[in-house]
C-alpha cells in the first residue's frame, strides 16, 4: 500500500488540505501518514494540532521546530530544526510521497530532507509569485524539489514548466481552497454570530494582515496605517484575524490586541477563526482587507470585494474583485469607498472566477494514486533548443 504523507504547519494550511486529507484517508488503496509542525504546536498560536485530532484525524508525527521568536535569525535556526527533525521523521516512517502546500519555511525543510532522503514530493500552489515576502523564493525551491505540481490556475502552470518542469508532471487543478466552499455546509448568520460571541453591526469587514518580509521595518507602520482608515467606518463590525509566525509578526498582533481592547464596542480579533468560521465570515461581510492570499483566491467566490494593500501578493493573478492599494490611509480609504459603488458590486456578482470550480482534490488524488516512484531523476526541461543538444 502507498503511503502519502501530508505535511501541514498551520491552521489556514490544514483548512486547505483538510479535504485532500480526508480523501487520502478514505482511499483503500493509499495509507496516509499525517506529520504536523509549525504553528500548530505553538501556545501561542492556538495549539491547533488539537484541532486536526478533534476532526478525526491521527497525527503520526509531531515535528518541532523550536521557533521562539520572530527575527530572521530564529526563523532560520528553527528551519535546521525542522530538517533534523523532518529527516528523522521520514526515516522512521518511510512514505512514498510528501505532499506539501504553499511556501512556509517549515515546508522548506520537509521538502529539504525528503529530497536528500530520497523520498519524491508533490507540492499544491507552485508557480505563484508574491513579489513582498521571501515566500517567493521558498515557493520556486520547493517547485525544483518536487515531482508533482498541482497549479491553482494555467498561468501559474506555466510558470512550473518555465522553472524547467516537465509539462506531464505539471496540473492545473485549480486552487484546493474552492473544494471547501463547494462542500462545506457553512454557518448561518446567526449560528455564525454566536461562534465569535458578537453581533454583527450593520456593516462588517474582515481584516488580515501580514509582515512584508521583503521589507525591513515596515510592518508596524503600514498596519498603522490600516488601523487609521478602518478607525473611520461607522456602524461597522471589525473582525481581525492574526498573522502568522513570520518574521516581524508579532508587532502586528500586539498592535491588534491593544486596537480591540481599546475599541471593544466594534472590534475582536482571533488567533484562529478555523476553516469552518473564516469561510462563513465570507458570506456575511462586506468586504475583506489586508494582504492574505485568502483575499485572491478564496475570497472572489463569495462574490464580495478584496482590498489587497501593498506588495506582499504583487504578482498574483487576481480576479476584478481585487482592489490593490497602497500601504497608506488616503489610499485605503479610497478603496473602502469603493467596495460600496453599485456598478463594481454588480460586476463582481458575475465576474469570471479564475481558480477551478471545486474539484482539485479529485484531481490531486488521480495524480498520487497513479504516480509511480521508482525513477526520481528529473531531466530539466528547456523551453526552447539549447547549445547542448547538438553535443
Amino acid at each position: 500500500m502507498k503511503k502519502i504523507a501530508v505535511i501541514t504547519g498551520t491552521r489556514a494550511e490544514y483548512g486547505l488540505l483538510k479535504p485532500l486529507i480526508k480523501a487520502i484517508d478514505d482511499a483503500k488503496v493509499l495509507q496516509l501518514q499525517l506529520f504536523v509542525t509549525g504553528m500548530h504546536l505553538m501556545s501561542e498560536f492556538g495549539n491547533t494540532y488539537l484541532q486536526i485530532e478533534k476532526d478525526g484525524f491521527t497525527i503520526d508525527a509531531k515535528v518541532e521546530d523550536g521557533l521562539k521568536g520572530d527575527s530572521a535569525l530564529d526563523i532560520s535556526k528553527a528551519v535546521g530544526k525542522a530538517t533534523i527533525g523532518f529527516a528523522e521523521t521520514f526515516s522512521k516512517f518511510k512514505p512514498n510521497i510528501i505532499v506539501v502546500l504553499g511556501d512556509r519555511s517549515e515546508i522548506l525543510a520537509a521538502a529539504t530532507a525528503a529530497v536528500i532522503s530520497n523520498i519524491p514530493v508533490a507540492h499544491i500552489h507552485g508557480g505563484e509569485t508574491t513579489e513582498g515576502a521571501y515566500d517567493e523564493f521558498i515557493r520556486h525551491a520547493i517547485t525544483k524539489m518536487s515531482h508533482l505540481h498541482f497549479a491553482s490556475c494555467e498561468v501559474y502552470r506555466n510558470r512550473i514548466i518555465q522553472l524547467g518542469e516537465q509539462p506531464h508532471t505539471v496540473f492545473n487543478v485549480g486552487a484546493i481552497g474552492i473544494d471547501s466552499i463547494k462542500n462545506l455546509q457553512l454557518l448561518d448568520k446567526k449560528s455564525f454570530e454566536e461562534s465569535i460571541a458578537t453581533k454583527l453591526d450593520k456593516k462588517s469587514v474582515l481584516i488580515t494582515f501580514h509582515p512584508v518580509t521583503m521589507e525591513n521595518c515596515t510592518a508596524e507602520v503600514q498596519f498603522q496605517e490600516l488601523l487609521s482608515a478602518l478607525d473611520k467606518l461607522k456602524n461597522t463590525t471589525l473582525i481581525f484575524t492574526k498573522p502568522n509566525s513570520d518574521k516581524g509578526g508579532k508587532a502586528i498582533i500586539d498592535m491588534i490586541d491593544f486596537y480591540v481592547e481599546n475599541n471593544t464596542e466594534k472590534a475582536i480579533s482571533f488567533t484562529s477563526l478555523g476553516q469552518l468560521r473564516y469561510l462563513s465570515a465570507l458570506k456575511y461581510v462586506d468586504f475583506v482587507i489586508g494582504n492574505s492570499s485568502s483575499g485572491i483566491l478564496e475570497v472572489p467566490y463569495f462574490h464580495i470585494p478584496t482590498i489587497n494593500i501593498g506588495d506582499r501578493q504583487k504578482g498574483r493573478v487576481a480576479p476584478m474583485s481585487v482592489i490593490h492599494c497602497a500601504p497608506n490611509e488616503q489610499e485605503i480609504t479610497s478603496a473602502i469607498i469603493k467596495t460600496t459603488y453599485k456598478n463594481l458590486l454588480d460586476e463582481i456578482s458575475k465576474q469570471e472566477l479564475l481558480f477551478g470550480n471545486g474539484n482539485a482534490t479529485n484531481k490531486i488524488m488521480n495524480q498520487l494514486t497513479t504516480f509511480n516512484n521508482k525513477n526520481l531523476k528529473k531531466s530539466f526541461y528547456d523551453l526552447k533548443p539549447t547549445c547542448f543538444e547538438k553535443l
